[in-house]
This record gives structure tokens, sequence and C-alpha cells, in this order.
């Protein structure tokens, strides 16, 4: 027996010998990753050895390889049959299984090939792939490390970890739990130290987290060689418009956009001149933007990227039209795209069609579960319709010895997102220091607001004012109706009539002055910092006295954060009757003012705004005074759902009462939203 046991391992020996040399070209050719011409190599030679389970195996790589998955599964499968208990075999076709993204049914094959033969790399490495492309990380992890002790430096191991770690990273960033998303990209630099791919997701991970230095630190460690600095320039760009310096934004990207030209890389170019012409945007240079985005369009014409840019060009400078067609062509080529899904969302938005803007959102939740910015989207449009209560208090005191007190509750109910309700009670106590007048007020309104359609809407308040000066009483109806348009981009026009009760002091309440305004305002806005907002008004009164109005602002935006305006206003009051013992009503009244105003943010939860205007005033033919408003504001969000501010402000402006007057308020204004959602569902579909 021992001579036919030697002879049958000398044959198999020379078995082998035979194939490694019969099949070496082939084996090169899958090594090097010439898969086509492999799988040819390996039909031809099955046509000799048509039975050869190597030639079979190789055939069957070379096939799945070269882009036909399903095929070699088959293949597999038939071979599994012949030889059900080969490892190789079955390893193959475990393996052909991923190929073919049937993490799923490849599961179960690799658990029971560990479990047979825990020590056999191959089946444990497949096993944690497999794991790894269920996006089971942990697991995985646990699985590549046993493979790591069988084989401890196994590149494709290694590399295999390597991707786990960016896919568990990406998960925790997705949480916004960015530690342990850091702790994991770093653990790559262990295998690969400043790993390309690590330090680019590290990078964006800051970019996400808003910690901003990091980023740009992370993009200068990237930067090891010129083509790289132009990958990192881009980076730096977006890092600076999340910082909110637009201008070094633009520096960064005009940076890149110089280099690239050096380096044979239209990927790379075509990054270059997106972020260029993003960094064009943030900066408000639209016409040099519009100009960049044709000539691109000749080149790129049907790139989603440039289909991206003019619809951001369009939120930008107001034209949501143009911005939603261009998200549309976006997902016309590809219908999971984020920027198109959210984009959309955006532009819906920003063209007042909220319920269309909610399903964007909540299909691009469905393709991205968990994204950052679209589950912010949906909850920005939830907290603009969540039930609120707003508290308003305030102590006013003036020059001419009144005093006041008041206190303003409003309930806001929207319903839908066309229809929302408001009842609001105030009380207004005041008195006059000097001759002890006094009075109060107490008005409840109940308010129903509807859109007509986007951008048109309907408001009405109606309700009651009660008021008591010393021991006299009376009731008036009070009235408030608006007509709110935006008949052209960038523009706001406001059609009103308002019925009230004065109110200011003891005085005028006690003379019962009903007011009926008739008012409109419009408000023009434009896409070079440039705005002009215009007040007419006429006035009938219960005393047969008219009043007409006009207040008209010219101004300019200076920068966009902090929000700094500035401009010159000019106002014009004439009064049909003059009656100055009893109030204020001169033939004409005109004032010019400069004023500055700016808003902006301590920080994420804290915000402030600060305005002043100063300029003169004219009564009839009187000479000329000085007037000078200020009006500064705290704001501070305590939680999610409740707010607060105080405010404090000053006029000697000519008002109701007096020329030569002078007015002070202090006050503080909360919101509390007593509801976690709104009141109406949207349908997702």
């Amino acid at each position: 027996m021992k001579w036919w046991f030697r002879l049958v391992v000398f044959l198999l020996y020379v078995q082998g010998i035979y194939a490694q040399n019969t099949f070496q070209e082939g084996f090169t050719l899958l090594e090097t990753g010439k898969f086509e011409a492999a799988e040819t190599f390996f039909e031809n030679a099955l046509k000799e050895e048509p039975t050869s389970k190597t030639a079979q195996i190789c055939y069957g790589r070379a096939v799945g390889l070269s882009g036909e998955p399903e095929k070699a599964t088959i293949l597999f499968a038939g071979l599994l049959e012949t030889y059900p208990k080969d490892m190789e075999v079955a390893l193959n076709y475990s393996e052909a299984l991923l190929w073919d993204k049937k993490y799923a049914d490849a599961k179960p094959l690799y658990a029971q090939m560990v479990t047979d033969h825990p020590n056999e790399f191959g089946a444990v490495l497949g096993y944690a792939n497999t794991l790894s492309n269920l996006k089971e990380y942990e697991e995985a992890l646990n699985w590549i490390a046993k493979a790591l002790q069988i084989q401890p430096n196994n590149q494709s191991a290694k590399i295999s970890r390597k991707y786990m770690h960016l896919g568990y990273a990406n998960q925790f960033v997705n949480q916004q739990d960015y530690s342990r998303g850091k702790a994991l990209l770093q653990d790559i630099f262990i295998d690969f130290p400043e790993d390309k791919e690590a330090l680019l997701n590290l990078a964006n991970l800051y970019l996400i987290a808003k910690q901003t230095d990091s980023a740009k630190a992370t993009y200068a460690r990237y930067a090891t060689s010129p083509i790289d600095s132009v990958t990192a320039w881009n980076g730096i760009s977006l890092a600076e418009h999340i910082a909110a310096n637009e201008k070094a934004a633009l520096t960064a990207a005009m940076t890149a956009k110089s280099t690239v030209g050096r380096f044979a890389d239209h990927e790379l170019t075509e990054r270059t001149f997106n972020r260029y012409v993003q960094a064009l945007i943030w900066n408000r240079k639209f016409r040099t933007a519009k100009t960049q985005i044709d000539s691109l369009e000749t080149e790129y014409a049907d790139r989603d990227w440039v289909f991206a840019l003019k619809a951001t060009l369009g939120l930008y400078t107001g034209d949501a039209k143009t911005s939603l067609a261009n998200y549309n062509a976006i997902l016309a080529q590809d219908s999971t795209s984020f920027d198109g899904n959210l984009g959309k969302a955006n532009a819906l938005f920003a063209a007042d069609r909220i319920i269309p803007a909610y399903r964007a959102a909540y299909k691009t939740l469905a393709i991205y579960a968990d994204q950052k910015d679209a589950k912010a989207f949906v909850e920005k449009l939830d907290l603009s319709y969540t039930p609120s209560v707003n508290e308003h208090a305030a102590y006013t005191f003036d020059n001419g010895n009144n005093v006041a007190f008041y206190t303003n509750t409003t309930a806001d109910l929207a319903l839908s997102t066309k229809f929302r309700t408001t009842v609001s009670y105030m009380y207004r106590t005041t008195e006059n220091t000097v001759t002890g007048n006094q009075a109060s007020s107490h008005v409840a309104l109940a308010g129903l607001q509807y859109k007509l359609m986007p951008k048109t809407t309907l408001k009405t308040v109606v309700g009651v004012n009660n008021s008591r000066f010393m021991s006299e009483a009376y009731t008036q109806p009070v009235l408030d109706a608006q007509l709110q348009l935006q008949p052209l981009k960038m523009q706001h026009l406001n059609l009103g009539y308002q019925r009230e009760v004065q109110n200011f002091n003891a005085d005028l309440i006690e003379r019962e002055i009903v007011q009926n305004h008739y008012s409109l305002n419009y408000n023009l806005g434009t896409n070079f910092n440039l705005g002009w907002y215009t007040q007419i008004m006429h006035t009938q009164q219960s005393d047969a006295n008219t009043r007409n109005l006009l207040f008209t602002s010219l101004y300019y935006t200076l920068s966009q954060k902090p929000a700094v305006k500035m401009g010159l206003n000019y106002q014009y009051i004439t009064f049909a009757e003059q009656l100055p013992t009893i109030y204020f009503s001169p033939e004409q009244y005109q004032a010019v003012e400069l004023f500055a105003d700016v808003r902006g943010q301590f920080s994420e939860k804290t915000g402030y705004m600060a305005s002043t205007a100063a300029g003169y005033q004219q009564v009839e033919n009187d000479s000329n005074t000085p007037i000078f408003r200020a009006e500064a504001k705290l704001n501070h969000q305590f939680a999610k759902r409740l707010s607060g501010s105080m405010y404090g402000k000053y006029s000697n402006i000519a008002s109701d009462t007096a020329a030569g007057f002078e007015f002070t308020e202090v006050g503080l204004q909360l919101k509390w939203l007593f509801q976690d959602k709104p009141l109406f569902v949207v349908d997702r579909d």
C-alpha cells in the first residue's frame, strides 16, 4: 500500500505543477485586475480541460469581478453541488454573493463556515466583510480582530478594518455623536498613518460639528502634495463659509481655482470650479457667479453640480421658481440625490409651498436616514407651526409725566399650513403722576389667518377694547385686516385696515378717540444690497379729524453676518385740523434721519439687536430740532421650546402727544411652544 500512496502523492504533485504552469498567465491576469482578459483566458482553458476545478473557480472569479456577479454566483452554486464540502468552492460562492450585494444571503453561509472552521482566515475575513456590508459594524470589528489574530499582518484585513471604521464613524456622525465618530477615524491612523480618506472624513466630521478651526487644521494635514492642496483649499473654503468668513472662503476658493489647471484631473477641476462659484454666491457676487455658471454650462451642461449651482443662485436671488426647476433636473437624472431632494425641499419652502416642502424633506430622510440637515429642515418647519404662547410685558415713561405698564398674552394655534388662529388679551394701565389721572384698557382679540395661495395671506383680527378713565368706562369694537402679498420676487406688499382706540395715556383714553387706519406698506429688495421700504397711511378719527402719513426708508446692507444696515428715513405727517391742546396734530410735520441697525449672534443660542437713528424734525414752519432714537434687544433660546428676550428703547421724535416729547420703554418677551409638534400631520406621500 505504501507504494500506491506514494504514487498518488507524486501524481497530484505533478498535476499541481502542470496546472500552475498551464494557468500561470490567467493567474497573473486575475492578480493584476485584468478580469475581462482573465475571463477569456479561463473560458478557453475550460474548452481544453472542462473538469478542472481550478479553471472553473478562476473562470467564476473572472466573470464576477468583471461585472457579472449574478452569473458568477450561478457558476459557483453549480460547483458547490459537485464539491459540496470543498472549502475553496464554498468561500468563492459566498464571496460571489457579496459581489452581487446579497449580503443577507451570504451571512448564514459564512456563519456556518466560521463555526466549522474557526481558524480559516478566508472564512473569518469574509464573515467580517459581510457583517460590515450589513452595517453591523460592532460585530464586524470583532470578527476582523479574529482574522488579524490568524494573520496579524494581512493587508486585506487591515484595509477591511479601515472601511469598517469609516462606515461605523459615519453612523455616529449621523447620530451627532461626534466624539465616538472622531475616535474611530483616528484609529485608522494606527494601521495607515495620515491616511487620505480618513483625513477627509475627519475634516468632514469637523465641518458638520461646526468645529471649523479643527477642520482647517485637518485639511492642512491632508495637503502633502500640490494636487492634494487643491482639495484642501476647497475644504478650507467651505470651513470659512460655515464660520461666516465669506471673504476668506472666496480667497481659498480662488487659490484652488488658480492651482487646479496644473493637473489633468477632470473630477478635481469640476469640484474646484463648483466651490469657486459657490463662494461667489456666498459673497453675493451674483453677476460674476451667473457669468461663471453660463461659461461652465457650455462644457458641463448635464452635470448635477451645474444644476445645483443654478439652483443655489436662484435661492440667494429670490428666484425660487428657477431653483425648483434645477433641483428637479437633478432628480430626473438621479432620484436619490441628496442635493436634489433636500435642495428641492428648500426651494419649495422659499416658494411658500409648505406641504410639498415637508414631503421633499421626508423623502430625503427616507433615503438618508437621520441625516442632520434634513432633520433640521423638518424641525424648522415644525417649529413654525407648533402651538405657542407669547407673553410681552413692558413699562414706559415719558417727559409728560405719564407712566404705563402693559402686558399682552397671545396664543397661536396653526390648524394646518394654510389656516391658523390667534387669541390674545392685553391689559394696559397708565397714570399721569402730576395730574393724578389714571386709566386702564382691556383688549381681547381673536384672529384668523388664511393662506389664499402661496405668498398671499389674509389676516383678520376682531375684538373689543374696554377702557376705563377714573370712574367712567366704555367699550369699543376693534378690527385689524391685512392682505399680505409678494407680487414679484423680493417684493412685499401689505394692504390693511385697522380700527383701534387710542390708549397711549390717560388723557387720550378719556377722550375715547377711535381711529380708522387705511394703509399700504411696500418693501422692495434687490440683489445688490439696496432696499426701499414705504408706508402710506390715511387715518379717519371719531373726532372728525383726519391724518395722512408717509414714511419711506432707503437702506443698504453692509454685511450679512452680522446683519448690518444703514439708511435714510423720511417721514411726513399732516392733520386736517390742528388741536394742539388736545393732542399733537400739526398741519405739517417732517422728519429726516440717518439710521443704523445691526443684528447678530453672540453664540448659537444668544443673539442681539441694536439700532440707532438721528436727524432733524420740523413742525409747521418752526425751526428744525434734533431727534434721536435707539433700541437694543438681547434674546436667548433657553430650550428648544422656550425663548425670551429683554429690550429697551428711547425716542424723542414727535408723537401723538406733542413735539419735544421723550419716551422710554423697557420690556420682557417670552415664547413657549406648549406642544412638541404641530397639531396637524403631513401625509408623507
